[in-house]
């Protein structure tokens, strides 16, 4: 027998709507080996939620969230419903990760203009943001600048006062 529902949890529809973008763009990527052109994706995720694999001297420096980019230097990318897999150079070392989508904060294409902020369990509410990530916002999506030559990602999160990873959308949106 089925539950009746009571309320329509739309604040979860959109945020598995929203995850189901990233899906799609990785995806792609994956079929066609690589991302087109000049695009690149920043992804920003939480280390410490379940789920998430990466090697212990990477969470020992990332202890709370990372940032991923996928541009020139990433092999052997894998898309799952629930989950990406990817090979990444540290320090001129690669390293597999996993990380499942639900762990996902943030997820930016600088040269489309184009990105995505999430809520996790654990993670802030909309409506108390203010505007301290606008900074961080515009460094995402910047004038298309590329990784150190050795391919590390650089750590794009920017914390606030309660330790929490901030990325505002306000200056993505176009103004009417």
């Amino acid at each position: 027998m089925s539950e009746t529902v009571t309320t329509f949890h739309y604040d979860r529809m959109v945020e598995a709507a929203l995850r189901g973008v990233l899906r799609d763009a990785l995806r792609v990527v994956e079929s066609q080996g690589g991302l087109p052109g000049e695009h690149h994706f920043y992804i920003t995720f939480e280390t410490t939620r379940p789920g998430v694999v990466l090697p212990d001297r990477l969470r020992a420096q990332h202890p709370q969230d990372m940032t991923i980019v996928l541009q020139n230097q990433f092999w052997d990318l894998k898309v799952f419903d629930d989950a990406l897999e990817v090979t990444l150079s540290f320090n001129r070392k690669r390293e597999r990760l996993r990380v499942p989508f639900a762990a996902v904060t943030a997820f930016a294409d600088p040269h489309a203009s184009f990105g995505l902020q999430f809520q996790t369990e654990s993670g802030t509410d909309l409506d108390d943001m203010d505007d301290s990530g606008a900074a961080e916002w515009d460094a995402l999506m910047g004038d298309g600048e590329t990784n150190d030559e050795q391919g590390q990602p650089d750590s794009a999160a920017q914390t606030d006062a309660d330790g929490a990873n901030v990325i505002a959308l306000d200056a993505f949106r176009k103004k009417q």
